[in-house]
């Protein structure tokens, strides 16, 4: 026979009964507060182990006939509220997990917006209010014997992780604000401190506790992507707790020995991004990384290899948390040598987007910082050989950036292997890229050495009356009022401006072309050779005649020209003479410096240098307006470009100020206007000058570059060259818009294009997708369609795959807003299709 049934059994059963049939309130409210005294809430509670009976077997079915219940007539039953009081004291005061259990369950089977379900909701947001979350997962982190427990949690971790999904399924528009994500998480993080709080209390009590539901919880909630949420809270709250107390250290890193492996990425990429710093980091984490091999592999391959998205402070915070312990330190030793393996790849430079191998040489110079001079020097032959590999490929590189980490990053590396002998030193300009990675190497600033040190004022000569100094900020010697010195003092004299002074020189400028060329061969008087290369420019412009009759000669010179006194404006004053040559005679001056580019015995240099030259000759050409402005082209002497009325402005010029503009300004001052009117502005029209010469410029720069001689491989290793081609060609396509030659050049540039399209250098292929935007805008759009339809549809499918899948930012950058201006065109011719 069946045992008898308890008497609790008897009491649960006749109040559903009850609930289920009876309209009365007195009796409803008598039948609750009977079955309430099993919560031990009563003023009679029952016995432990009826409390127990009650709570294991008979609360859930009871809180169901609850929910069956709820409805409004129901609740209004009794009018003061005590039965709605009532009601959710059962939900508010039992077993958290299997209350939280019931109103989803109740929540999940509600077919739509309803009283019932808002109300569910309304109680759910009091139950997260009241600190019950809190206690579920306390409850969970208990010793347990039941049967069904790990299905339990697995139940409980869906439904308290997925909260936010559920009702918002549900209530839709309706939804409550507590129950939104950003809302909902940075909550349960509390929840989580207090349960944490629980369990580091049970452990002091001598309890033993288990807080792997909480390291579920946590790891599945950072699997959603809701890490900034949750340990925003989480993270700085912990490590005030870990910072005097060991225990909560254990248990902070018992919590992150928990973690689900597939949540442990998402886990510690919260923990790094909350961490302030690699003492935070260490204390919250312990030696996770040495235990764990998932975490292993994260934090030292998968953060450093296969992402760079941590920031320079979270990058400090990982590789300083693996150089705290002496355990983990021969980690970040591993670390630094595959990171400068995967430094000094030809490959990685050659293909690795340029953010990460700005990330890449960030970490190296990290892990060098934290590396020890014994740790050095153990492995001072693989650094040794990594960085002269890497040094190579990164000076190969065509991208100026690429260059310069590869710079830093070798002197760094050689300051720290050989502090003894002489530094490795390269020319770079500063830039942000230099300071941000210098300042991670450069020792932390110490404090202020003022009298807590022992140490003298800084600077006692600040604390000076105001009256011992001078007019120019220096301090005068102690005088007596009415000394001669103070009566002789010329303080309140204005300063003579000298600042238009020039440099008297024994040797004068030359006065014609043939002077100036003979100077910069021949002559070995350095005053004359300086002297000549000043003044050369402008004589170029005021003498067109002449300077047709030698340009060629004279180009040649220019190039073949070095600095032999080290000028500071060398460079600059020998480009603007060979563009002004080139402006004057552009038709034989292009044509023999395109027959130079693919000549032999050039330096690269001198081939960029003729590339440069050609496009700022084009780009001057096609000025509108060009003739009319002869006076922008300073004297000869003078060697820059400036105006008779900016001569005036000098102190000290010879040149006279032309009357009639002074009279003139002088009219304007003194004259009143009561209407001026819109300024009248004179618009300057000339014909295109590049126009008719343009293609000795383009044409022959298309011709050869696929046949390598003995100095020269543009396919080969002179990618540079190729890449600065490859600019200048679709720059000079550019200029040559609303020219007749603008086609043929749009034809040959794009089968230019075509044959280098997968070309694996990054300059090369971004200046490849410039040139593809100057065609559609240079060439007539009818044209476009009309002679090049097939070269349009391929580029088209070429700019596509490049735009979605290669690696530098620039080329996908590039290549979408030549397929916006592509189809801007079809847009325009074919507005039907």
């Amino acid at each position: 026979m069946d045992p008898a049934p308890s008497a609790v059994r008897l009491s649960v059963q006749e109040a559903i009964h009850t609930l289920s049939s009876s309209e009365d309130a007195g009796h409803i409210l008598t039948t609750l507060g009977s079955v309430r005294r099993y919560l031990g809430e009563a003023e009679d509670p029952a016995l432990a182990g009826e409390k127990k009976e009650f709570a294991t077997v008979h609360f859930s079915a009871f809180l169901r006939c609850l929910i069956s219940k709820l409805s409004q007539e129901w609740l209004e039953l009794s009018p003061d509220g005590q039965l709605e009081q009532l009601w959710e004291s059962f939900f508010l005061e039992g077993p958290a997990d299997q209350a939280f259990l019931v109103l989803m369950e109740g929540v999940e089977g509600s077919a739509g917006p309803s009283f019932r379900l808002m109300r569910m909701a309304q109680l759910l947001a009091t139950f997260l209010s009241k600190g019950r979350m809190a206690a579920l997962m306390e409850e969970q982190c208990r010793p347990q014997m039941k049967a069904g427990f790990p299905l339990l949690q697995e139940t409980l971790l869906s439904k308290v992780v997925g909260l936010p999904d559920h009702l918002g399924n549900r209530l839709q528009r309706d939804n409550l604000a507590q129950f939104f994500p950003q809302n909902y998480f940075p909550v349960l993080g509390k929840e989580i401190l207090q349960a944490l709080q629980v369990v580091v209390n049970s452990l002091r009590g001598g309890l033993d506790c288990s807080v792997s539901f909480v390291s579920r919880v946590l790891g599945k909630v950072c699997i959603q992507g809701r890490q900034k949420e949750i340990l925003s809270v989480l993270v700085p709250q912990l490590t005030v707790l870990t910072q005097d107390s060991g225990l909560w250290q254990r248990v902070c890193w018992r919590l992150a020995e928990q973690v689900p492996d597939q949540a442990m990425e998402a886990v510690l990429t919260g923990f790094v991004e909350a961490a302030s710093g690699p003492e935070v980091l260490s204390r919250l984490l312990g030696n996770l990384v040495v235990k764990n091999k998932k975490a292993q592999f994260v934090m030292t391959q998968k953060f450093l290899f296969l992402q760079y998205r941590l920031t320079t402070p979270m990058l400090k915070s990982l590789l300083g948390y693996l150089a705290m312990d002496s355990q983990r330190r021969p980690l970040l030793i591993q670390a630094l040598k595959e990171l400068l393996e995967t430094w000094g790849s030809s490959s990685s430079v050659r293909h690795a987007p340029l953010a990460q191998q700005r990330y890449i040489s960030t970490a190296i110079l990290i892990c060098l910082v934290h590396l020890g001079e014994p740790e050095l020097q153990d492995i001072r032959d693989e650094l040794l050989a990594g960085m002269m590999e890497g040094v190579k490929c990164h000076l190969d590189s065509s991208l100026t950036p690429v260059r310069h980490l590869g710079m830093i990053v070798a002197e760094v590396i050689s300051s720290r292997i050989h502090p003894e002998g002489p530094p490795l030193k390269f020319q770079y300009e500063d830039s942000e890229l230099s300071r941000e990675m210098l300042a991670l190497v450069a020792p932390a600033p110490e404090g202020d050495c003022s009298s807590e040190e022992g140490g003298p004022p800084l600077a006692p000569a600040v604390t000076k009356a105001p009256a011992e100094m001078s007019v120019h900020g220096g301090v005068s010697s102690a005088q007596p009022p009415g000394s001669d010195s103070e009566l002789d003092s010329d303080d309140e004299f204005i300063p003579y401006d000298m600042s238009g002074d020039t440099e008297l020189k024994s040797s004068k400028a030359p006065l014609y072309i043939r002077d100036c060329m003979e100077a910069l061969a021949v002559s070995e008087d350095v005053q004359r050779w300086e002297a000549a290369l000043q003044a050369l420019e402008g004589l170029v412009y005021r003498n067109p005649e002449s300077t047709r009759e030698v340009s060629v000669e004279l180009v040649k010179i220019l190039l073949h020209l070095e600095d032999r006194t080290s000028l500071a404006r060398f460079g600059a004053l020998r480009q603007r003479a060979l563009v002004a040559v080139t402006v004057t005679d552009p038709a034989r001056v292009a044509e023999y410096l395109t027959s130079q580019f693919y000549a032999l015995n050039y330096s690269l240099q001198q081939r960029m240098d003729i590339l440069d030259v050609l496009t700022l000759s084009a780009q001057e050409l096609s000025r509108p307006g060009r003739l009319r402005r002869p006076s922008q082209h300073g004297s000869p002497g003078s060697g820059s470009q400036c105006s008779p009325t900016q001569a005036v402005s000098q102190p000290g010029s010879a040149t006279a100020p032309n009357w009639r503009v002074v009279v003139e300004e002088r009219i304007k001052s003194k004259t009143r206007r009561f209407s001026k009117g819109l300024p009248q502005r004179e618009l300057s029209s000339s014909p295109n000058e590049f126009s008719s010469v343009a293609g000795h410029f383009f044409f022959p720069l298309t011709r050869h570059f696929d046949r390598p001689v003995v100095t020269f491989d543009l396919l080969g290793d002179d990618q540079l060259v190729l890449g600065r081609l490859t600019h200048t060609l679709g720059s000079l396509m550019y200029l040559a818009v609303n020219t007749t030659v603008a086609v043929p050049m749009g034809k040959a540039l794009m089968e230019f294009i075509w044959v280098l399209r997968f070309h694996a250098d990054t300059y090369v292929r971004r200046g490849l997708l410039s040139a593809v935007s100057s065609v559609l805008l240079s060439v007539p759009a009818e044209r476009l369609l009309g002679d090049l339809p097939d070269e349009l549809l391929e580029a088209r499918s070429w700019l596509a795959d490049v735009a979605e899948k290669d690696a530098d930012d620039g080329c996908r950058e590039l290549a979408v807003k030549a397929l916006l201006l592509l189809e801007r065109i079809r847009g325009r011719l074919l507005p039907s299709s």
